[in-house]
């Protein structure tokens, strides 16, 4: 048996539906709730808990069907636009079920807040927003991507969800069989281009001395404009958008609080706004590049104390007590042994900035076993054409 006919129900979190097969779970991906498909089998077995499956024919659709813009994420093809299939509008419906059921399910209480376009995303049919993005090559140097929670290789002939000039970039160039790319665009339209870590130019590796590996960012909030240096492969928000709305977020959130520690603080996307705005910051980062790019973006600020570390030994190492903490963790989570020792700082506010519904909806379970309510949570489609939600949530100690 390799394919099956299925009546697909609810999205659940990681970009498909739960169908039913003989009291069975099946993941359903490229299909939409209510609509019955033919699902080829890509995971299955006799003792497995769940089985995974693509809807490769559709008997019934959704009237929030679309064809997707990008049909080499379709089935059988690479990860990365896994909601391609679904109407905008649908997409962020589908997002505030995940929350939802998330909050449900892990925090033990609704989640009362919405998914919100950014704008110009509509008008751009929720393409071109990437200014970051990374492949591997293949065997004959082409950029491409991997089969979802597979290891073939996929070259790519587009690349919709960039910009522009980042998608030019990534697609004009080969590059050594087997190398990781990475692509950035700045705020004033510089493109870099970065192989296994070296920076290249014109098509080949840049070998001068030193070679520029950093971009300009600026993000401006509230007619204010924030200027950043940060390496072409390190993190930053990848949408065109998301580091204005996260600041303007982040900004509103901590109120008041003349001080602030900045957790999981990157290159000091708000540990740079924060300082500039008059608050003494502590910004924790444990990777060094990053910590390094922070440091260089707020040299101008001596009340802001960077450092290097990991999150959760050097709460308990201590840093006093802010008046709020901005907390930005990785998929994964804070997770117990961080929020008791953030916890235990005794800062009366916690802005929580969440890549994963269900880790935050854990986390907001674990803060309010410590006496911390959710004031109010807020999320962003910051990545339209895929199952990711970014969740900006507050909460105050009782």
């Amino acid at each position: 048996m390799t394919t099956l006919d299925l009546t697909v129900g609810a999205p659940a979190h990681g970009g498909h539906c739960v169908a039913r097969h003989e009291g069975r779970v099946v993941f359903v991906r490229h299909a939409l709730p209510g609509e019955r498909v033919r699902a080829r089998l890509t995971e299955s077995g006799a003792d497995a808990k769940l089985w995974r499956a693509d809807a490769v024919e559709i008997l019934e659709a959704s009237d929030d069907r679309v064809d997707s813009p990008w049909p080499e994420a379709g089935p059988g093809g690479i990860g990365g636009a896994e909601l391609g299939h679904v109407a905008l509008a649908a997409q962020r419906e589908w997002k505030l079920a995940v929350l939802r059921e998330s909050f449900k399910r892990f925090a033990g209480r609704p989640f009362e807040g919405a998914v919100r376009a950014l704008d110009g995303d509509d008008e751009a049919g929720g393409l071109h927003y990437r200014t970051r993005v990374s492949a591997s090559a293949d065997a004959e140097g082409k950029a491409a991507m991997h089969a979802h929670r597979g290891d073939t290789l996929h070259a790519l002939t587009a690349m919709p969800l960039a910009v522009p000039d980042v998608e030019h970039a990534l697609l004009s160039h080969r590059f050594p069989a087997g190398a990781r790319v990475s692509v950035a665009q700045g705020t004033d339209g510089t493109v870099r281009i970065v192989v296994d870590g070296t920076p290249w130019k014109a098509g080949k590796k840049d070998t001068r001395p030193h070679a520029p590996r950093t971009l300009r960012e600026s993000v401006t909030v509230a007619g204010h404009t924030y200027d950043f240096k940060v390496d072409a492969d390190g993190f930053w928000q990848v949408h065109r958008g998301a580091p204005a709305t996260l600041v303007g977020e982040v900004l509103a959130r901590v109120g008041d609080a003349a001080s602030v520690a900045d957790l999981y603080a990157g290159a000091g996307l708000f540990s740079l706004p924060l300082a500039a705005t008059g608050r003494a910051v502590t910004s924790v980062e444990t990777d060094r590049g990053a910590s390094r790019s922070a440091r260089r973006n707020l040299h101008a600020y001596p009340q802001a104390s960077i450092v290097q570390g990991d999150v959760r030994r050097t709460l308990e190492s201590g840093i006093g007590r802010p008046d709020a903490a901005v907390i930005d963790p990785p998929r994964s989570g804070a997770g117990r042994r961080t929020l008791d020792a953030l916890v235990a700082t005794g800062t009366p506010r916690i802005v929580y900035v969440a890549c994963d519904p269900v880790a935050l909806a854990r986390d907001t379970a674990l803060l309010a076993e410590r006496g911390y309510d959710l004031v109010d949570a807020q999320a962003f489609d910051l990545f339209p054409m895929t199952h990711h939600v970014e969740t900006v949530a507050t909460f105050t100690s009782r």
